[in-house]
């Protein structure tokens, strides 16, 4: 059975919520063009043995939307993770983002690592590169302008069939018209003030080295090979987070959960169970010294 809700903010924003099965409790954080919807073929497997949960960001309805870019930004995205945990008597969960939400639920186990049993962060870096950062950035000034001067469909049929998302249309037709469906659903001022409050100014992820090498909770990186803006940041974060693991997933881009939900869910039920099981481990750092062999120093 499914229950739903809604849960408040600190500053009065109402997230609506979805939660189902009974276990340990994983939390699902979805993607710039998702909602809570998205997460479907994962709710499907993981219920059958966790409590799920879904939620839609501020900005997508039933979500409300705030009319003022001010109450976006990327420390709201994870407060409001946070919000819904508090909303259902959570004191921590499995946390599983994709892209915008994996940038949440990565910031999520720097601030709130008490929160977090773990961490699958998917599709995580488009922009964080600092070569990438500008072009990002008149990106997101682009896509609010078009959100609000031509409206959600306009939009919708813009983003949807870019570098990364062909990869899903060229798999699953139906799959990718449904996923095109549910976007052109969102709200354009919602989407249009999330461009600007959160994606167009959320730190780079290489500003954050001091931090990610001093988290501890257990973290699965995950990453399309033909999602290219997220494939060097993923490395990166494997490399400097001494608690995470990075697996990539073959011919397959951003949308990863829908184009390869198999795949996907295989790979994050595994990481469950080694840290359910207390043998998620930290990286030795012998693994990190130079050369092959170890022999010159």
């Amino acid at each position: 059975m499914t229950r739903s809700g809604f849960a408040t903010t600190d500053d009065g924003v109402r997230l609506y919520h979805e939660t189902t099965g009974e276990g340990e409790d994983v939390i699902f954080v979805h993607e710039f063009a998702g909602d809570c919807t998205s997460w479907e073929p994962q709710v499907r497997h993981f219920a059958r043995r966790y409590r799920c949960t879904t939620f839609n960001a501020r900005g997508w309805p039933p979500s409300d939307v705030p009319p003022d870019v001010a109450s976006y930004s990327q420390r709201r995205a994870v407060a409001d993770i946070v919000a819904v945990m508090d909303a259902l008597g959570i004191a921590r969960a499995h946390v599983v983002g994709l892209s915008m939400g994996g940038f949440a639920t990565l910031h999520l186990g720097l601030t709130h690592p008490e929160r977090a049993r773990s961490l699958v962060v998917a599709g995580c870096g488009y922009g964080a590169e600092p070569s990438a950062n500008a072009h990002f950035r008149a990106e997101a000034d682009a896509s609010a302008a078009m959100l609000l001067q031509q409206g959600m469909q306009a939009f919708v049929d813009r983003y949807s069939t870019g570098p990364t998302r062909v990869q899903f249309e060229n798999k699953d037709p139906r799959g990718f018209a449904e996923f095109m469906r549910q976007f052109a659903t969102h709200s354009a001022l919602g989407s249009a003030n999330t461009q600007l409050g959160v994606q167009r100014v959320r730190p780079s992820l290489y500003d954050l080295g001091e931090s990610l090498a001093k988290l501890e909770v257990p973290t699965l990186i995950v990453n399309g090979d033909e999602d290219w803006p997220c494939l060097a940041p993923g490395l990166m974060l494997k490399r400097t987070i001494p608690s995470a693991a990075l697996v990539v997933l073959p011919n397959c881009g951003h949308t990863m959960n829908l184009e390869m939900p198999d795949a996907f869910n295989r790979e994050v039920e595994s990481f469950l169970s080694w840290v359910e099981a207390g043998r998620w481990p930290r990286r030795d750092p012998r693994a990190m010294a130079s050369g092959i062999t170890g022999m010159v120093k």
